[in-house]
């Protein structure tokens, strides 16, 4: 298993979600933000079914910087308890998860 995280965050819109994404990559906070303009929710709000379009921000990190990326999403993000998840990365391309390890942190190592 490597230390590459996928990191799950929903957003009130498109804008908010180019935003925080461009933040958390020049922070070296996220090797890479991916942006789905369009999904549909359904969730339980202050006691209510509530149902909204909202922007999905996939995040692309590792465990080490979670707790940092997490806080800065929380300050950036419009929502009073936004969703922030993460998600272990088992697999795959060994040369694109090293990038990701590379690209993060205050002593990244990949090429601006």
């Amino acid at each position: 298993m490597s230390d590459a995280i996928l990191v799950y965050v929903t957003t009130a819109g498109e804008e908010e979600a180019r935003r925080i994404g461009r933040a958390l990559v020049e922070k070296r906070l996220a090797a890479c933000a991916n942006i789905v303009p369009a999904i549909h929710s359904v969730y339980r709000w202050e006691g209510k079914v509530v149902e909204d379009g909202e922007t999905l921000l996939l995040l692309k990190s590792t465990r080490d910087m979670l707790p940092e990326l997490t806080a800065a999403v929380r300050e950036l993000h419009s929502y009073s308890v936004p969703c922030v998840t993460a998600f272990d990365v088992v697999g795959g391309n060994a040369d694109y998860i090293q990038w990701v390890a590379d690209s993060v942190g205050p002593e990244s190592r990949a090429a601006d």
